[in-house]
């Protein structure tokens, strides 16, 4: 296991240790490897790479940033022009087809360039594959009553099965002494609205149903739907958090019954709330826990840890299984933050312990964890500073699937399907590394 010391200088991305990863990780494939580093450290858009011939579907900002860098500092056109993700395939590790979410970085080696009229990514000027960019919806063209663009109200990602309706784009956990110090929602929100575009922070329910009308007619891509936003401590639009979030599947299931998969990312709610949402026909619960150490949630998390405490939080994920079933239940943690100064441990051994731990916990209960890749982004209380090894990644991405092989699980519901080639979860590998067998 790692003893590599972490939180000073981010590691350079570099063929070599691409080479290296894929030659010690075996049980992981090799498109697991390229997709966590380019996660870990971003792209360079150079302004050649937008001049392609179709129309493409740019980043919609649908809840945080996922940038390296201000949005007001990104220059050739990227703050506008970048892709929501990009699928990689080809190149110096003859990649299958990898979703990779799109996380502008100036300063990475991972350079996009054109070449023969394709984005090509490049790496220490070596090609790591050909990209292709989301095609756009056609009902992305329309408009509300209202006047919001459908990318405002209902964008899709994850190569358009996934339609992510992000109701409150702010969070009440709100300042240095309760934000979740890795998070930059409240941040985003008022980067869009300083650069003039029209993000709603507050999302009506007759828009929402008005675009997912197109969706229903033109669109058959999009399986899934979630309902997602910050977290509600008093009170939103006259209501508690529960009935605020519980509004939006309503009229959807009640317009339209069963035509997609519903998930809630909310915060971790009594059983008694959770049958609330199966009742209404939300299907999957995401209760993210975001970090399994108890004292680093603490500190990473002071307001969850103040309005609910880590006990609870982690008792009511586990009763939530008894509502939704073990399977239908799939917290989140935020791979890596673990490590981050100045609280975080100090070697990524210390740090996969840990998490393992939490691994092993929740799966021994038919509960499965998935993750998102940290985006260490530059006005959350972490900041910018030097995120994870590439090592860390693999290291979690191995455990993670031992202990999903340990406990025989069914590929969690609602991610499309499992494998590299094939997987479409665009923040983490952990759809991709499912049912690989391995290499000698």
């Amino acid at each position: 296991m790692a003893t590599l010391e972490t939180n000073t200088v981010r590691q350079a991305s570099t063929i070599s240790l691409l080479e290296e990863m894929e030659r010690k990780y075996k049980e992981i494939p090799v498109e697991s490897i390229v997709k966590q580093d380019i996660l870990r450290m971003g792209i360079h858009f150079l302004p050649e790479s937008f001049l392609v011939s179709e129309e493409y579907k740019s980043k919609d900002y649908f809840i945080f940033s996922f940038d390296h860098t201000p949005l007001s500092e990104l220059g050739d056109g990227a703050d506008t022009k970048a892709p929501e993700e990009i699928r990689l395939q080809g190149g110096h590790f003859n990649l299958l087809p990898t979703v990779i979410s799109t996380r502008n970085n100036p300063a990475s080696p991972y350079k996009m360039k054109l070449h023969d009229g394709v984005p090509t990514l490049v790496l220490d000027e070596t090609i790591i594959g050909k990209v292709a960019y989301p095609p756009k919806p056609s009902w992305y063209n329309h408009k509300t009553q209202s006047g919001k663009l459908p990318g405002e109200i209902a964008p899709v990602i994850e190569w358009g099965y996934l339609i992510y309706l992000t109701v409150f784009r702010n969070c009440q956990y709100f300042g240095k002494e309760e934000e979740c110090a890795y998070c930059d929602i409240n941040h985003n929100y008022r980067q869009q609205r300083g650069a003039g575009r029209p993000y709603t922070g507050v999302k009506d329910v007759d828009d929402i149903l008005e675009v997912m009308s197109w969706i229903d007619k033109e669109d058959k891509i999009a399986e899934v739907y979630t309902i997602t936003g910050g977290s509600v401590l008093t009170n939103l639009k006259k209501k508690n958090e529960v009935d605020f979030y519980l509004q939006y599947p309503e009229a959807i299931e009640k317009k339209f019954p069963g035509r997609w998969m519903g998930k809630l990312v909310a915060q971790a709610f009594e059983k008694e709330d959770c049958q609330k949402f199966v009742d209404v026909g939300v299907k999957i619960y995401h209760p993210n826990y975001e970090v399994w150490d108890k004292e680093l949630f603490k500190k990473i998390c002071p307001g969850k840890e103040a309005w609910i405490g880590y006990d609870n939080w982690i008792r009511r994920v586990v009763d939530s299984a008894e509502v939704f079933g073990p399977e239908h239940v799939i917290p989140n943690f935020v791979g890596g933050v673990e490590l981050s100064a100045p609280y975080g441990f100090k070697t990524v051994a210390e740090a996969i312990q840990s998490t393992g731990e939490g691994l092993d916990f929740f799966m021994s209960k038919g509960i499965v964890p998935r993750f998102t890749a940290w985006c260490p982004e530059p006005y959350t209380t972490l900041g910018t500073q030097a995120g994870p090894p590439l090592e860390y990644f693999c290291e979690l991405l191995t455990t993670w699937k031992r202990t999903f092989e340990k406990y025989n699980l069914p590929t969690p519901p609602g991610y499309g399907e499992p494998g590299a080639g094939k997987a479409v979860f665009s923040v983490s590998a952990f759809m991709d590394v499912i049912g690989y067998k391995g290499r000698n």
